[in-house]
C-alpha cells in the first residue's frame, strides 16, 4: 500500500493509454445504452454501470474511491454535504422506533439532525459524554439500539474520541460505530484501525480545503458483520422488495453498507453532489496531506501564544501538553490532530464579538478548516439553538471562541490576536 500522502496525489484514478491525467468532469445527468436488457440489469443492480447522476455518476466516484483508498475502507460514496452523510449513515440501519448513542460533543448542526429531525422520524438518542465511564456508556444501550456515534476529534469542543473505550461499547452490543473523522482527515487518524466500522466527512473542510465545494463522504470498512446480527439489521439481511428481492449483505459483500445506501437513500432523496464539485474537491485533496501539516504547525504555534496570553481564560487543542485530551491524542493521532484551537474570552458574550469585530486578516465566517484563517462564536452562531444545559453537554461554553488556524505565516495570525486582543481585553 502507498504512503496516504502519495494515495492524496495518485489515488481513486489511473488513466489508460492516451486518456486524461486528470480524471475526467461528467457533467451529465444520463447516459446512453444501445441495448434495454442492459439497462434492465442496471436497473436490477445486477450489473455495474451508470443510469443517473441522481444516484451515481463516475467522476463522483472516481473521488470517493480516492477517499475510500486514503481511509483504507472497502466502498465510499459522496454526499452533497457532511449533514448529508452524517444523516444517511445512520439512517441506512435506523427505522422508526430504533435508537441510537451518540457523543453530546458533536458539531451543533449533527447534534440538532439527531436530537429534533431523526426524532420527528421516531429514531431515538441517547447522549453521553464522551469521557463517561464504561459503565455509563453500557447503560445507554438499549435492546432497539442501532448504532453508536462520535466524532474523532469534536468541533468545536476539541475533545478527542476514546476509540478503544466507544468501540468496545459497540461491539460489545452487537451494533456498528460511526465516526466523524472530519476534523483529523486520513491524513491523522483512521479510525479504522482503532476498529471503527464506518467513517463519515464533511469534505466541504479540510479535504476541499480551500471553502469552495460543500459537499460530504460515507466510507465503509466492510469489517461490520450484519448478518452476524441479521436480526438486528432487516434492511441489509433480508430481501429489498423495491429493489427486485436484493440482500445487501448476501449479494454485495463488504459493499453492502454503500450498494443500500446508494440504491435506497440516494435513489429517494437525490442528496447527490454535483459532479464539477467533486472534480475542484478531488483536485485538492492531492495537497491535503502537505496542507494538514502546516494547519498542524500553525495551530500548534498559535495555541502556545494564547496559552502564555493571561487575558485568555483558557485554551484547548490536543497538541498542548497538559491539555485534558493530550495523552490520548498522542494514542490515536501521532502525527497531529488538526488546525483548529478554541480558547476562552472573559467577560461576556459583548466581549467575545468585539475580539472577533476586531480581527482584522482573520475572517469571522461560519466555516473551519480551510486555507484562510478564520474564527467563529459558536454559541452565538453554530449553537446558537442549544439550550445551555446542551452548550455544556457539548463542551461549548459561552466564552468560547473556534479559531480555525489557516497555511498562513504562522506570525501573521499571531499578529492579528495580538492586535484584537490589545484592543479588547
Amino acid at each position: 500500500m502507498s504512503a496516504i500522502d502519495t494515495t492524496c496525489v495518485q489515488g481513486g484514478y489511473q488513466p489508460g493509454n492516451g486518456e486524461s491525467r486528470t480524471p475526467p468532469i461528467i457533467q451529465a445527468t444520463t447516459f446512453k445504452y444501445t441495448s434495454s436488457e442492459q439497462m434492465s440489469r442496471l436497473f436490477d443492480l445486477s450489473e455495474s454501470g451508470y443510469f443517473y447522476t441522481r444516484l451515481q455518476n463516475p467522476t463522483n466516484d472516481m473521488v470517493a474511491a480516492k477517499i475510500c483508498e486514503m481511509e483504507g475502507g472497502a466502498a465510499a460514496m459522496l454526499t452533497s454535504s457532511g449533514q448529508a452523510a452524517n444523516f444517511f449513515a445512520l439512517f441506512n440501519i435506523c427505522n422508526a422506533g430504533d435508537h441510537i448513542v451518540a457523543s453530546s460533543a458533536i458539531y451543533g448542526g449533527t447534534f440538532n439532525l439527531i436530537n429534533v429531525t431523526m426524532r420527528k422520524m421516531g429514531i431515538e438518542c441517547t447522549f453521553v459524554s464522551p469521557d463517561c465511564t464504561p459503565e455509563e456508556l453500557d447503560a445507554a444501550f438499549q435492546p432497539n439500539t442501532k448504532a453508536v456515534f462520535a466524532e474523532s476529534i469534536s468541533n468545536p469542543a476539541l475533545i478527542v474520541l476514546d476509540f478503544d473505550k466507544f468501540v468496545s461499547a459497540a461491539h460489545d452490543h452487537g451494533v456498528p460505530i460511526i465516526v466523524d473523522n472530519t476534523f483529523p482527515t486520513p491524513i491523522n487518524c483512521r479510525p479504522f484501525e482503532y476498529g471503527v466500522d464506518i467513517v463519515t466527512h464533511a469534505t466541504t473542510k479540510y479535504m476541499d480545503g480551500h471553502g469552495s465545494c460543500v459537499g460530504g463522504a460515507i466510507v465503509d470498512s466492510g469489517n461490520f458483520d450484519w448478518m452476524a446480527h441479521a436480526d438486528k439489521f432487516p434492511g441489509l439481511t433480508t430481501p429489498d422488495d423495491s429493489y427486485h428481492g436484493v440482500t445487501y449483505a448476501k449479494d454485495f459483500g463488504k459493499g453492502a453498507f454503500i450498494t443500500k445506501a446508494t440504491a435506497q437513500l440516494m435513489r429517494d432523496f437525490g442528496s447527490t453532489p454535483a459532479p464539477m464539485n467533486s472534480w475542484i474537491m478531488g483536485m485538492h485533496l492531492e495537497s491535503l496531506a502537505v496542507r494538514m501539516q502546516r494547519h498542524c504547525e500553525n495551530a500548534q504555534k498559535v495555541a502556545e501564544f494564547l496559552a502564555a496570553d493571561p487575558r485568555v481564560s483558557w485554551v484547548q487543542f490536543p497538541g498542548l501538553p497538559g491539555d485534558k485530551y493530550y495523552e490520548t491524542a498522542k494514542k490515536y493521532m501521532p502525527n497531529g490532530t488538526c488546525g483548529v484551537i478554541s480558547f476562552g474570552v472573559p467577560g461576556g458574550r459583548d466581549k467575545v464579538s468585539a475580539l472577533l469585530d476586531h480581527f482584522k486578516m482573520i475572517s469571522i465566517a461560519t466555516h473551519v478548516a480551510d486555507a484562510r484563517s478564520c474564527a467563529l462564536y459558536p454559541a452565538g452562531t453554530t449553537h446558537r439553538q442549544l439550550t445551555e444545559e446542551q452548550l455544556d453537554e457539548a463542551g461549548v461554553g459561552i466564552d468560547l471562541v473556534r479559531l480555525s488556524c489557516g497555511i498562513e505565516n504562522a506570525d501573521d495570525i499571531i499578529a492579528d490576536l495580538r492586535q484584537a486582543m490589545d484592543a479588547v481585553l
